[in-house]
């Protein structure tokens, strides 16, 4: 179901070069390419300040996009090779929601032969790109693929199975990574020497009463059902975080149900989760107050299993969509609570922005402000509490095909004029800013060198 009359099929790629030229409006050092979307063009950029300086020298400035309605190795390599040539490196995401229709018939996600199918597919894509590919995603945002698209049903694919099935994808999505990262390892790392890991989005999470237990279990329940159910397997254990474990085990006896585990277990014969990350890439929008859930008894599900509830603090702007509240400083908070859960990590933020509504706002200072602030709590996230941030990606550098809003709502810096059929692109204030501070970055980093 898309908002209003939005067409999910969009006619064609909109020239590339008109792209290439955002890009070089923009100054980017990186490309986030989504290697398998259908949507439309998707890129990334921030707002200008004075704190560019306070980044290291081989920090990344990047943009996100998504190539739609694939026409094969030839798009794929000219759009690497023309980045490679405007002196932008691309970092490539291979799987976005969208799976063929073919693999879903035959059980998509849920089915345990889709991971050496998705190994087979990585395996084809770094062999092809990986000459010059060195960034590489797996998988972007497993929780929502398997929360939202199995549970909910208000994504790809809008099944709406609640009690395992969430459980069940998001397993077999981090059996696929496992394989993939292990091919890469033992057949292309020595020869390319590239780095691969999958995108992980999280709110961050603050007890609404700090002094209540309940509130404080909540929260931890909360990070542990979201950010710690695809991060604790690559980065701490090799498995679930035992919280979210016995808290579905516990759920599940006082429900009744008596059909083994329903949050599956990996298999010793199967390549091992742990270390198969190279580095952390973390999509951060928004944080939560938590307190404990107020579920509707008797039901299976991982809403009642997490029993924690998200609550937006009224003090938070709301920028555009009603679920991003802007909170900034819980980007560097996050940023911190990884560094100190997982090893201390080199972290990408692969995905961060914010969006528009309504009439369209060419001027629009309200974005430029929270670029601004966001960019500060990175910037303090890097220099005072020591997380070693490597880049920045924010969505997106154009407006596009947003899910099941469709077109309604515009996260670009670049605004895409989406009923002529040339797809003109005009740089909001928000883009000229974030090309400002790119430039003066890259000025200051060139006489330091």
């Amino acid at each position: 179901m898309l908002h209003g009359q939005c067409r999910g099929q969009i006619d064609h790629v909109a020239p590339l070069t008109l792209t290439l030229a955002c890009l070089t409006i923009q100054y980017l050092f990186f490309f986030y390419m989504k290697a398998n979307r259908t949507n439309s063009p998707e890129w990334n950029c921030i707002h200008t300040n004075d704190s560019a300086t306070m980044f290291p020298t081989n920090f990344a400035w990047g943009a996100a996009t998504s190539a739609y309605q694939i026409e094969g190795l030839r798009y794929y390599n000219k759009v690497i090779n023309d980045l490679l040539a405007s002196d932008v490196l691309p970092m490539v995401t291979l799987y976005h929601f969208d799976l063929p229709q073919a693999l879903q018939d035959q059980g998509g996600w849920k089915s345990p032969e889709i991971a050496a199918i998705f190994d087979s597919y990585a395996r084809f894509c770094f062999e092809t790109f990986g000459d010059r590919v060195k960034l590489w995603i797996t998988l972007n945002e497993p929780y929502v693929c398997a929360k939202l698209g199995h549970e909910d049903g208000i994504f790809a694919p809008g099944v709406k199975e609640p009690g395992m099935a969430a459980y069940l994808v998001g397993h077999n999505m981090l059996r696929g990574h496992a394989r993939a990262w292990h091919s890469y390892n033992v057949l292309y790392r020595a020869k390319q020497g590239g780095s691969v890991s999958l995108a992980i989005n999280s709110d961050w999470a603050e007890p609404l009463d700090p002094a209540s237990p309940d509130d404080t279990a909540a929260t931890e329940r909360y990070l542990a059902f979201t950010l710690g159910w695809f991060a604790w397997p690559l980065f701490v254990t090799g498995d679930y975080p035992e919280v979210m474990r016995s808290s579905i085990e516990v759920r599940s006896k006082e429900l009744g149900y008596q059909e083994g585990s329903r949050l599956p277990r990996f298999s010793k014969d199967e390549p091992s989760l742990l270390g198969t990350a190279d580095f952390f890439a973390l999509n951060y929008y928004t944080s939560r107050r938590v307190k404990q859930g107020e579920c509707c008894p008797g039901v299976l599900g991982l809403k009642s299993d997490q029993d924690a509830e998200g609550v937006v603090d009224p003090s938070w702007p709301v920028c555009g969509v009603s679920w991003l509240a802007v909170v900034p400083d819980g980007l560097r908070k996050l940023l911190k609570y990884v560094k100190d859960t997982f090893n201390n990590p080199a972290v990408y933020i692969t995905e961060n922005g914010f969006s528009q509504v309504g009439p369209v706002d060419m001027e629009d200072v309200q974005r430029c402000g929270f670029y601004h602030d966001i960019i500060q709590e990175v910037a303090r996230a890097l220099r005072e509490d020591g997380v070693d941030v490597r880049g920045y990606f924010a969505w997106s550098l154009l407006d596009n095909f947003e899910w099941a809003d469709g077109f309604s709502v515009r996260f670009g810096l670049f605004h895409v004029d989406f009923s002529r059929p040339e797809r003109p692109r005009t740089a909001y204030r928000s883009g000229r800013e974030y090309a400002g501070i790119i430039s003066k970055y890259r000025s200051q980093t060139m006489v330091n060198t």
